[in-house]
């Protein structure tokens, strides 16, 4: 079993493009993170609460399959999943796919996230989403316009609401502590584009220097949405990883 984390933005609905080349070899358990899909929301919003929920997911799993289980995430998602880490005895393996950890703060531009704040405000949720995925996250030319041909994207657009809380967490509610990161011994594999920007990588090769049994591969060509990319790729790197076979 794979517990996939989606990142901000996203929903479980953002991973049909490798599914297809994992579901022969593994079987995948693709969560809504709260706020959005099936997954009910609370106020006031603790960023702790999503680690919690995580940790949950797992150990449910785990009981319900009979011993651990492989968990994935991404972006906003993988700080979650490194979190829940440290909440749970139930994981054989670790993905971790560009973690936005407050290596550097801050994390969040002050132009954009006032951006999306205004937008949020105001409900645009098309600015919002825009507004993030090019200024924050910052895809290269020309990317924009195949996320926004995907499925998901309608998805992207009901989620809107929660982006703006997910970035002021991370500037403002988030407190880094690399250290504690030592204490996840699991094999962990940890996943970053050569495209990426400095912030992601940094946060990246920060978490490679502390967590004592990882390995980082580049993902040529690549930025921060390789299963949209380049899905078969993308999908045999986990697949190998979690089935053993790299």
């Amino acid at each position: 079993p794979l517990i996939a984390v989606h990142g901000t933005s996203g929903t479980r609905g953002r991973w049909p493009p490798i599914l297809p080349y994992m579901e022969p070899h593994l079987s995948v358990y693709a969560m809504d993170r709260r706020g959005r899909g099936a997954s009910g929301d609370a106020e006031p919003y603790v960023f702790a609460r999503e680690f919690e929920d995580v940790a949950a997911v797992v150990d449910g799993i785990a009981g319900e399959t009979g011993g651990p289980v492989n968990l994935f995430g991404h972006s906003y998602g993988a700080v979650c999943s490194l979190e829940a880490a440290l909440r749970t005895g139930n994981l054989r393996r670790l993905v971790i796919y560009e973690p936005p950890l407050p290596v550097d703060k801050p994390v969040i531009p002050p132009e954009p996230l006032a951006e999306v704040a205004a937008a949020t405000a105001t409900g645009d949720r098309e600015k919002i989403v825009t507004t993030f995925v090019t200024k924050i996250v910052r895809v290269p030319p020309g990317e924009l316009e195949m996320l926004r041909g995907m499925p998901s994207w309608a998805e992207r657009i009901e989620a809107a609401h929660t982006i703006h809380r997910e970035l002021n967490a991370l500037d403002h509610d988030y407190e880094l502590d690399l250290d504690r990161f030592r204490a996840i011994t699991v094999p962990t594999l940890l996943l970053l584009g050569s495209e990426s920007p400095s912030f992601l990588k940094n946060a990246t090769h920060a978490l490679a220097g502390v967590l004592p049994n990882a390995r980082l591969h580049v993902i040529e060509g690549q930025a921060h949405n390789a299963p949209d990319g380049v899905p078969e790729e993308f999908a045999r790197l986990l697949v190998d990883f979690v089935t053993g076979t790299a």
